[in-house]
């Protein structure tokens, strides 16, 4: 069975955030799944193959940040697209692995999806 929706995993320990973030990019024509923190995220990536943008936030309790969650999907599969969001600290672009993008809390979910868009296209 062929995908015809790119997947996003979404990333985000505050439930009510991760709910509004996952129902915009839904709402965008993309599939989506949802993590608390790395841990769940990791299970998710190694479950499902399909998966083409992770949406992270960088501050979230378990094994690792956001940050080094994006390395760490960049270095398992660099096709995945890496977006990485903060309310709290900033990320430059040496901070993030290639082809990541920061956004700043609170962020415009069309500018999400514009990046989603974008990052899909390297799968």
């Amino acid at each position: 069975m062929s995908r015809t929706n790119p997947i996003v995993l979404i990333v985000e320990d505050e439930p009510l955030v991760r709910m509004m973030a996952a129902d915009f990019v839904q709402d965008a024509g993309f599939d989506v799944m949802e993590a608390e923190n790395a841990d769940e995220a990791m299970d998710c990536l190694r479950d499902n193959p399909d998966i083409a943008v992770v949406f992270t936030d960088i501050d979230m309790p378990g094994i690792m940040n956001g940050l080094e969650l994006a390395h760490v999907v960049n270095r398992k599969n660099p096709r995945i697209g890496v977006i990485v969001a903060s309310g709290h600290q900033q990320a430059a672009p040496c901070d993030l692995p290639p082809n990541a993008a920061f956004f700043q809390k609170p962020y415009d979910m069309r500018e999400i999806t514009s990046a989603i868009e974008t990052m899909k296209n390297r799968r």
